[in-house]
């Protein structure tokens, strides 16, 4: 069962992001403050749930939230500042259109840069473990989704109605045969064999 805070008295926000190891599109976080007492038996880390699931849940969280945003940054940004910088800008981005400020943030993952004036904790795993980072990653993930969705009117050869800019097989194997469109990440390298993508810049 997701833990329904981290600190029962103070406004908390979770923070989680989507599609950090994509090949095209944007990075997408989101920012959600949950009502101390929220509850739904569906929630849980995005990953875990089927797609059908996490669609259920984002109306359910985007009306009884106390306050939530999603922010994107594209893949332009991301070859320029590279992936990780992009997820932080994106998170930052979201916390920035609340409608409440937080007084601490949740943040998935082990690294953040902090953001002006409000404390934050990393929590490894938190989508798994507390209900607002939850919140975010499937609202990151649902409207990342839907984006790509769209996309792919535009450009149907990389099957991204499937693989949402994931690095597929499929998807490595259009990129040899048609190329790169403009939505994908020019500095990120990538084998055919394998299924991870890498950003060349990320040491910078």
């Amino acid at each position: 069962m997701l833990l329904p805070y981290y600190r029962k008295n103070i406004t908390e926000a979770g923070c989680d992001e989507a599609g950090r190891g994509c090949l095209a599109g944007p990075v997408v976080a989101a920012a959600v403050i949950l009502p101390k007492d929220f509850f739904h038996p569906l929630l849980n880390d995005s990953k875990q749930l089927k797609e059908s699931t996490r669609n259920l849940l984002r109306p359910i969280i985007e009306e009884q939230a106390l306050a939530w945003q999603v922010a994107f940054v594209d893949q332009d940004e991301i070859d320029r500042i590279n992936i990780l910088n992009a997820s932080f800008l994106a998170m930052h981005q979201a916390i920035d259109g609340l409608t409440q400020r937080p007084e601490l943030l949740l943040i998935d993952g082990n690294r953040f840069r902090p953001y002006l004036g409000i404390p934050h904790e990393c929590i490894v795993r938190g989508d798994g473990k507390y209900a607002s980072i939850a919140a975010a990653g499937i609202l990151a993930k649902t409207h990342r989704d839907e984006f790509m969705m769209q996309a792919h009117q535009e450009f149907p050869d990389y099957s991204w109605h499937r693989n949402k800019g994931y690095p597929t097989l499929l998807h490595k194997q259009a990129i040899l045969s048609k190329g790169l469109s403009p939505m994908h990440r020019k500095t990120f390298k990538w084998s055919i064999k394998g299924t991870q993508a890498l950003d060349k810049s990320s040491t910078k």
